[in-house]
């Protein structure tokens, strides 16, 4: 019995770990959950406040690593403002800080020059077509038999509007009869034949009558060369017509008396009794149309820009 209670008795005592809900594991985890849901809901706020081009800004830059785009570029660093990478948010790690390519304006001035350059190329170029038109005018009255025969009495020279054709009298071939707008036959096939040529241009065409300064016995009160001058280019513009050329070319017809003389040095001269033709350059034609368009007139208003509408044949 004595030899039983010498015995040494061992107790062992079984330390459970902190589990169940006292212990905190469950408490790291929660903690890693809500840092990742935190990180999440600030990656889409980012992206919801990012602009279109900053997307695709970051969506390059991952797409191309940074020092591969230095190294196989050859070209301006990642920061320059003319690099071929878009902007990434961020400075390039290779320099301090971000070249900026300085503007001194001279993209602006290069296109500016550009344009000055293309309006005087379209303007040699309209004044080559105005010269080739002169001279296949030229060269059409000395073929016509009837027309050489009056070759003294076609003008032609290039002008600030165009190319200008002037029929003009003589003194013992009129080409009206006396204080009428009745044209003589040979002035009609004249008319005739330049509209023929005239036809087969885009330009458009202007047309003015002129007097020479011997007055009616009424004076300006009453039917004067403004009226005559007037009347004279409506006909000469039906004759035009009648050669073939189409009326829609017509921009204007103007009456303007003995106001702007042939030969200034004498006011009574036949060569002041004309008729223009101005073949319009383009500058020329868009003046005109601005200038009915500013008075709401269409641009045909042959009648509406001389002083007599009813033509007096």
């Amino acid at each position: 019995m004595a030899e039983e209670l010498k015995k040494t008795i061992i107790v062992k005592k079984i330390k459970k770990g902190g589990g169940g809900h006292h212990g905190g594991a469950w408490k790291i985890a929660y903690a890693d959950f809500v840092t990742a849901m935190m990180a999440f809901f600030l990656l889409m706020w980012l992206l919801g406040s990012t602009s279109k081009a900053q997307k695709e800004g970051i969506s390059d830059y991952f797409k191309t690593p940074l020092m591969v785009a230095i190294k196989n570029t050859g070209g301006p660093a990642v920061g320059a403002s003319d690099s071929i990478m878009k902007d990434t948010g961020g400075k390039d790690i290779t320099k301090k800080q971000g070249q900026v390519k300085p503007d001194d304006g001279s993209k602006g001035k290069e296109k500016t020059v550009d344009i000055k350059q293309a309006e005087e190329a379209l303007k040699k170029a309209e004044a080559a077509k105005l010269e080739e038109l002169k001279e296949k005018m030229e060269k059409a009255i000395e073929d016509s038999p009837a027309l050489s025969k009056f070759k003294n009495q076609l003008m032609m020279d290039i002008t600030s509007e165009g190319l200008r054709i002037q029929v003009v009298d003589e003194q013992n071939r009129p080409m009206f009869e006396s204080s009428k707008a009745q044209m003589q036959p040979y002035a009609r096939q004249i008319l005739q034949e330049i509209g023929k040529v005239l036809n087969g241009v885009d330009n458009k065409v202007g047309l003015s009558g002129h007097t020479d300064a011997v007055q009616y016995a009424g004076g300006e009160a009453g039917y004067s060369n403004w009226e005559l001058s007037a009347d004279r280019a409506n006909a000469s513009r039906r004759e035009l017509v009648s050669g073939g050329m189409d009326e829609t070319k017509i921009l204007k017809v103007v009456g303007l008396g003995s106001a702007s003389l042939f030969d200034k040095d004498n006011p009574l001269n036949p060569s002041n009794r004309r008729i223009s033709i101005i073949v319009m350059n383009k500058e020329a034609e868009e003046k005109v149309m601005k200038d009915n368009a500013s008075v709401n007139l269409p641009s045909t208003a042959n009648e509406a820009e001389i002083d007599s509408a009813v033509a007096k044949e």
